[in-house]
């Protein structure tokens, strides 16, 4: 690709034999302005951009690459920070292409299929509703208790499930086990709670809720951290995917909300819950819980649509799956094994609340 756009035009007009007077007769332009575009001293429009393309016959699309690089190098300029800035950017941009797409358009058939074998379940599950109040409030502290379980151990605590039910049911104290490890079970047990509560209320998704969730996450662990965006760079351990920095993270987090409202009626609950969790995970807007309070943000969504609790396993098998599932997504956009992974997980899930009632 050619390095100044001005430069290449000028030698387009000239391979052609035109003159300037000839060349703006043509593009319906004024011959001093086409000379100031020659001369680096003016930028075409797009219009301008492509016509010209087309008249010295330049690959369109090159050439308006080349207007947008020319437009970049105008606003940094030789400021001394340019390079930073433009790493920044980097980040913030591959977040915005992303961002703004939705679900594919074409699913692959085994995916497709899978979601009609959940949305089959889900109607199911919906017709064996209203449930008995005790037998509704025995699933879901049994549920409470799995999710919280694998939730925490996805991150790395090492209580186990009967440990975890001691903990959150009867306040015990487990030993052996850090205090933290604790701390994390009884806040996440919590947050589940709290996540009946607001779905029962049909409260909005949004930044307030969200930061509701973190709060109750991270209370007691880390409070000067608990409920608020991160003030500093973050690295995400065993992960090549680098977190923005702190200052974009208001206007992602705008971003994040905003897709979720405008894709609420069309896609599929499962697709928006998983990409709801995965941009989450990928801002990493905390310093720490951001893949609990995404998987709770998750649950959010499903519970919205009807459908039960999602469990996420803990175990090391399924924990490598989730990552690389991630990890898929965030260095090569390629969101169908995460899709899956989700989805599979939610058909578990509708079973067994079938199987129990």
């Amino acid at each position: 690709m050619k390095k100044q756009l001005h430069v290449w035009l000028r030698s387009g007009r000239e391979r052609l034999g035109l003159s300037l007077q000839e060349a703006a007769a043509r593009l319906g332009i004024d011959k001093t302005l086409l000379s100031r575009i020659e001369h680096g001293r003016r930028l075409p429009t797009e219009e301008q951009a492509r016509a010209l393309a087309n008249l010295y016959d330049f690959p369109v699309e090159e050439v308006l690459t080349l207007r947008l690089a020319e437009k970049v190098v105008q606003l940094v300029g030789y400021d001394e920070r340019a390079l930073e800035v433009l790493t920044v950017a980097e980040s913030r941009i591959e977040y915005l292409v992303r961002a703004k797409e939705e679900a594919p358009s074409f699913l692959p058939k085994g995916l497709a299929r899978l979601l009609d074998e959940i949305t089959a379940l889900q109607r199911q599950w919906q017709a064996k509703r209203p449930l008995d109040t005790f037998v509704l409030q025995k699933m879901r502290e049994y549920f409470k208790i799995a999710y919280t379980h694998d939730s925490n151990r996805i991150e790395g605590n090492t209580l186990t499930l009967q440990e975890t039910e001691l903990v959150v049911s009867q306040g015990l104290t487990i030993a052996g086990k850090s205090l933290r490890e604790h701390l994390e079970a009884v806040n996440h047990a919590e947050a589940v709670d709290m996540l009946y509560a607001v779905v029962a209320e049909r409260l909005p998704l949004d930044k307030r809720l969200v930061l509701q969730l973190h709060a109750i996450i991270l209370k007691s662990i880390a409070p000067e951290h608990a409920g608020c965006y991160r003030k500093v760079p973050v690295r995400i351990t065993g992960s090549s995917h680098r977190p923005p920095q702190p200052y974009l993270l208001d206007k992602l987090m705008e971003d994040y909300f905003k897709w979720y409202r405008e894709t609420a009626v069309h896609m599929h609950p499962v697709l928006q819950a998983a990409e709801m969790h995965e941009r989450l995970v990928s801002i990493h807007p905390f310093v720490d819980g951001n893949g609990r309070t995404a998987r709770l943000v998750m649950n959010f969504i499903l519970l919205q649509h009807g459908y039960p609790i999602v469990i996420l396993k803990g175990d090391d098998t399924s924990r490598l799956a989730y990552y690389r599932a991630l990890e898929a997504v965030q260095k090569d956009n390629e969101p169908e094994h995460f899709y899956r992974l989700v989805a599979e997980a939610t058909k578990r899930s509708l079973e067994e609340h079938l199987s129990m009632v």
